[in-house]
């Protein structure tokens, strides 16, 4: 029953982007929509948990939110450019390496030979998974000149949110499950000024506060896996749903992939989950 606990992130947050997409709408509806599901979900665990809101804690979870939404909207963004099946794998290795980077660097992890050596393991699996999903793509990059390397660059930019909205939140050691709702008022905030201009507010917007209320299920559900199984153990556990990723964007969303493109797919699915879990245990 623990081990379905700790899936339960990876089914959650592997199947937000497909749903998103089944919704319709354009990156702008899907980000605002996500935010007000996210808002939803936090504000009922804000009810029934009710933490204790320290001013640190609000201005910390708010500035966490916004870099939250900067990293949520461009990779939205870059899905039209690439296709799930490509920027999903692409954005979880950048954000695994650079997490695990940052962690070595500023907070001295990976102190000894032995999680070193696991580190440097699951960086490498992690870029050549990357690598593989990027290859055997040059018809779909003859037919858009470009669109690779604006895809790639708008994940760069999601990465670099979705790594602030951890490692602020870390810096002040903000107890991720206190500050849920605070960190989903920044979401909002960040939501509504990145998307005000292009008139997000319609039926779209609507259909998509259900991907934010998965999202937000499968953050809730994180917490209370580490609480069972040890935040390694979840932390691995929840890297699973780039698979959901991969191959619901290709039997549900119709995502065309020719064979020797569903090998390297494969490929860098296990590449890029295995240097998830290790990354956990070296953490751990």
């Amino acid at each position: 029953m623990d081990i379905l606990l700790g899936i339960l992130p990876s089914l959650s947050w592997g199947s937000m982007i497909l749903v998103s997409m089944k919704m319709g709408g354009g990156p702008y509806n899907q980000t605002l929509g996500t935010v007000f599901g996210a808002l939803i979900l936090s504000f009922v665990q804000f009810l029934i948990v009710k933490p204790e809101l320290t001013p640190t804690l609000i201005i910390v979870g708010i500035v966490s939110g916004l870099f939250w939404s900067i990293g949520q909207s461009n990779q939205f963004k870059s899905v039209p450019y690439l296709g799930v099946s490509k920027s999903m794998p692409i954005s979880t290795g950048m954000q695994l390496v650079s997490t695990a980077l940052f962690g070595v660097i500023v907070f001295k992890e990976w102190s000894t030979l032995q999680t070193f050596l696991l580190g440097s393991i699951a960086i490498l699996c992690i870029l050549v998974g990357v690598f593989l999903t990027t290859l055997d793509g040059k018809h779909q990059e003859a037919a858009n000149p470009g669109h690779f390397k604006k895809g790639v660059v708008t994940l760069a930019i999601s990465s670099c949110g979705f790594l602030i909205y951890v490692v602020v939140a870390r810096i002040f050691h903000i107890d991720g499950w206190t500050a849920l709702f605070p960190q989903a008022i920044g979401m909002l905030i960040g939501g509504l000024i990145i998307t005000y201009k292009h008139k997000p507010f319609n039926k779209y917007m609507v259909r998509n506060i259900l991907p934010g209320l998965i999202w937000a299920a499968g953050n809730l559900f994180l917490f209370m896996s580490q609480s069972r199984l040890g935040v390694a153990t979840s932390f691995s556990l929840s890297q699973m749903g780039i698979i959901i990723s991969i191959f619901g964007s290709i039997i549900f969303l119709g995502e065309k992939k020719t064979k020797r493109q569903l090998v390297y797919a494969t490929a860098a699915s296990i590449l890029i989950i295995s240097g998830g879990i290790f990354i956990g245990i070296a953490n751990s």
